[in-house]
């Protein structure tokens, strides 16, 4: 049986969010190794303007999901 990790699915440490390993790249922080998206890297070369947008993108992203996790917790208690 045989995987390929190319595809496998990666938590990006700097977005939250997970992506295929291809579109990763292993980044070395001052806590060790972790993995980060090429898309947020490229953001972040791209001057100051376009770093702060792809970070309130992102901020936004993160803040539908855990509205929607929060709904879905909400709704399942109700049920109860």
């Amino acid at each position: 049986m045989s995987t390929d990790t190319s595809i496998e699915p990666t938590y990006c440490y700097h977005c939250r969010t997970h992506h295929p390993r291809n579109e990763m790249r292993l980044m070395v922080t001052k806590t060790g190794k972790r993995w980060r998206c090429v898309r947020s890297i490229e953001a972040t070369q791209q001057g100051r303007e376009a770093r702060e947008a792809y970070g309130r993108l992102v901020t936004e992203i993160n803040r539908a999901e855990s509205r929607s996790r929060a709904q879905r917790l909400n709704n399942l208690l109700q049920e109860k």
